[in-house]
């Protein structure tokens, strides 16, 4: 089947004549990871973002479907655009399957846009690049409102510092020092294509793509990069650290609740709509510079986790 994702790449219109399904048919959607235990499905019934959708899915193709996701993330952690595959017999229209699925499920999960794609689209392996922003509130006084979506530090940041030192990490690099203990992927090499680090009053954004992330990466390159803009470590540590690959070297792992999956970058034929990078809260923040995709490239070995 070929992709009918171009003809309706809109995140802001819901069509209700295009027919999607009878094949491959891709999800775009935002969550609020506060209240579920991370993306994956959970025997033990804890609340889980994949068993949420998959049942709200199922409910509406009336058949048990198999999610396959761009990349996992760990309980607390948010995504402005996440994306997900499934293969089924029946078609509906975009705004059935939109508006059927966001009826199922409970109000931290919103799917966003469904379209056709061919047979070889993959959610996690057809994907060259991934993008995640690191929110930080740095200021004497923890925010009250929209706590569970920004990271808090009481000490002033000097996010100058801080961009300068998170120019070490681009390029291929062995990010064994950023790499969680359990981490399960196969090799520990990364290429990073951008990070910025920028301060918008009393807000720090660190905004990081990749081909793709080991396990807890960035919210270890986010402590990382705190420790240097706090003043505890010099720039040129980060390069240390990710030279010697030890992660005892380095600094604590940032909370989850400041770090959202903003984009997963796919070719251009498959015909995924194409955003600007949430959240939509810090969007009026950010300059149309930032806002603009990052170029990436593929990279076969690379698997996709935070």
């Amino acid at each position: 089947m070929t992709s009918s994702a171009s003809s309706s790449a809109d995140f802001h219109v819901l069509d209700g004549d295009t027919p999607v399904g009878e094949g491959r048919v891709a999800l775009v959607f935002e969550y609020n990871g506060s209240g579920f235990h991370g993306w994956q499905y959970q025997k033990s019934g804890i609340p889980s973002i994949e068993g949420h959708l998959q049942q709200a899915c199922s409910k509406v193709a009336n058949h048990e479907v198999e999610l396959v996701c761009a990349g996992r993330t760990d309980a607390g952690v948010h995504a402005s655009a996440q994306v997900v595959h499934f293969d089924t017999p029946v078609s509906r229209s975009m705004r059935s399957w939109v508006m059927g699925i966001n009826t199922a499920l409970p109000p931290g999960i919103g799917v966003r846009w469904a379209g056709n794609m061919d047979d070889a689209f993959h959610a996690r392996f057809s994907a060259v690049s991934r993008r995640y922003r690191y929110i930080i509130a740095s200021q004497a006084v923890r925010p009250a409102i929209g706590q569970d979506c920004v990271s808090w530090t009481y000490r002033v940041l000097d996010s100058d510092a801080m961009n300068r030192a998170a120019q070490y990490l681009v390029g291929e690099h062995d990010f064994s020092a950023f790499r969680a203990a359990g981490c399960q992927s196969k090799s520990p090499f990364r290429n990073v294509h951008a990070v910025t680090v920028t301060r918008h009053s009393a807000y720090v954004v660190i905004d990081i793509q990749a081909n793709a992330f080991l396990h807890h990466m960035v919210r270890n390159i986010a402590g990382a990069l705190m420790a240097v803009g706090s003043g505890e470590h010099p720039e040129h540590w980060i390069r240390d650290i990710l030279s010697l690959g030890d992660r005892r070297k380095a600094a604590v792992t940032a909370p989850p609740n400041g770090l959202f999956l903003v984009n997963v970058g796919y070719p251009q034929a498959f015909g995924l709509p194409c955003e600007a990078p949430g959240p939509a809260f810090i969007e009026p923040w950010m300059s149309p510079d930032q806002q603009r995709p990052i170029p990436g490239q593929r990279y076969e070995h690379a698997g996709a986790s935070e």
